[in-house]
C-alpha cells in the first residue's frame, strides 16, 4: 500500500485526508478580488514554507521571503502594483509576498560548466506556485502580479536595489467563490508521448 504524508511530513494520511493534488491545480485561479477578511498570521507562515520546501538544482535553494502582513505597509505595496491604471483590485490584497532571487550554489562539477543562476529561475517559478497552491490549500486566494515598480518596492521593504526580483504575490480571501472555468489549449494539441 502506498503511503502519503500529511502536510507535517511526519504522518501517513488516511485515506478520508488524502487530497487530489489536481483537484487543488482545478481550484486554484488568479484572485482579482480580496474580501475585508483578514489573513491569519499562521496561514501566511505556512504558504511561506510551502515556498522553502520546493525543489530546486542542486539544492541550491537560491530564494529569500519576504512577507508584507502590516496593513499599511500592504496598502503601500499595493500601490506598487498598480501602474499604468491596471491592477486596480490589488487595493484590497491582505498581505503580499515577494521572492527574491539570492546566488544559487550549485555543485562544483556542474558549476564547472554552467553559471550558478542557470536554474535559479525556475526554481523561483516553482517556489511561487508551491506558494499559490499553498494558498488554496488554506481557502485563501492569490495572484502573481506581472507589473509593478520594483524600484519602490525594494525603497519600501529596504530590499537593496540590485536584487532581482522572482515574483510578487497578492493575497487574501477571495470576495466571492465562484471557480472560472480554465480555458486551456487541449491536452493532446500540447502533449505528445513517445
Amino acid at each position: 500500500m502506498e503511503e502519503t504524508y500529511g502536510h507535517d511530513g511526519t504522518r501517513p494520511m488516511s485515506g478520508a485526508e488524502k487530497v487530489d493534488f489536481l483537484d487543488i491545480c482545478k481550484l486554484r485561479q488568479s484572485c482579482r478580488g480580496f474580501s475585508e477578511r483578514p489573513v491569519e498570521h499562521d496561514k501566511l507562515v505556512k504558504c511561506v514554507e510551502a515556498g522553502r520546501l520546493t525543489h530546486s538544482g542542486c539544492n541550491s535553494q537560491p530564494w529569500s521571503f519576504v512577507v508584507v502582513e502590516n496593513p499599511e505597509m500592504v496598502s503601500e505595496i499595493s500601490k506598487c502594483g498598480r501602474q499604468l491604471k491596471q491592477n486596480a483590485f490589488l487595493g484590497t490584497a491582505k498581505a503580499f509576498i515577494v521572492i527574491l532571487e539570492e546566488h544559487a550554489l550549485l555543485s562544483p562539477v556542474i558549476s564547472c560548466f554552467l553559471d550558478s543562476q542557470y536554474y535559479a529561475k525556475g526554481d523561483l517559478g516553482a517556489a511561487a506556485a508551491y506558494i499559490c497552491l499553498e494558498a488554496t490549500t488554506q481557502g485563501l486566494g492569490s495572484c502573481h502580479i506581472g507589473l509593478y515598480d520594483r524600484a519602490k518596492i525594494c525603497e519600501l521593504l529596504d530590499i537593496p536595489a540590485e536584487k532581482q526580483f522572482g515574483a510578487v504575490i497578492a493575497l487574501g480571501y477571495p470576495a466571492g467563490d465562484a471557480i472560472r472555468s480554465k480555458n486551456r489549449k487541449p491536452f493532446e494539441d500540447i502533449v505528445r508521448f513517445v
